[in-house]
């Protein structure tokens, strides 16, 4: 299945949200309509974001628990919309990703439900980071451990996964197994 192109180059999805990227107004939005925020940046030919787009946002599982428990925001990893971060800094996105530390693409961050007080940037207020993309279990897993809140208790997400995929085990929902 091939994803939709945008101008920009990035892989698009119809129900990825379009906002201002005022990073604290983001939060509020995703909070009001019952949401977390995720921002995923992708970057223009990047074989990875185009894997994540056709090969696990495609799947009818992940896609609907993403759409209905997440905010989605897509970034330009060499983008010049501005963005306004967490301590009120207005950049652009490439220096937004320059400041926050990231390089792979795709990468996703989860924010918290609540954006912090004070001079907090989204890299030190991320409650997780998923840099790159990974099979379907393992990224649909992150989103739930996010959604769960899996970040503020001691399962750490490695056990968590594993947990899950004990679960599908036993199911019989591993494919190869």
């Amino acid at each position: 299945m091939a994803a939709t192109m945008g101008d920009d180059g990035l892989h698009k999805e119809d129900w990825f949200s379009i906002t201002f990227r005022d990073i604290a107004e983001d939060i509020a939005a995703a909070r009001e309509e019952g949401k977390r925020l995720a921002i995923v940046f992708e970057q223009r030919g990047c074989i990875y974001c185009k894997k994540m787009h056709e090969d696990l946002l495609s799947d009818p599982e992940v896609r609907d628990y993403i759409r209905e428990n997440f905010k989605v925001v897509q970034y330009n990893m060499f983008g010049d919309e501005e963005v306004t971060d967490l301590d009120g800094e207005a950049l652009t996105e490439k220096t937004a990703a320059r400041k926050w530390g990231y390089v792979f693409t795709p990468t996703i961050v989860f924010l918290p439900e609540a954006a912090p007080e004070g001079d907090a940037t989204v890299a030190k207020a991320a409650v997780a980071t998923m840099p790159g993309a990974f099979g379907k279990w393992t990224f649909l897993h992150m989103f739930q451990w996010v959604r769960e809140k899996g970040y503020e208790g001691d399962e750490h997400f490695q056990k968590y996964h594993a947990r899950k995929l004990d679960e599908l085990r036993q199911q019989g929902r591993l494919a190869g197994e």
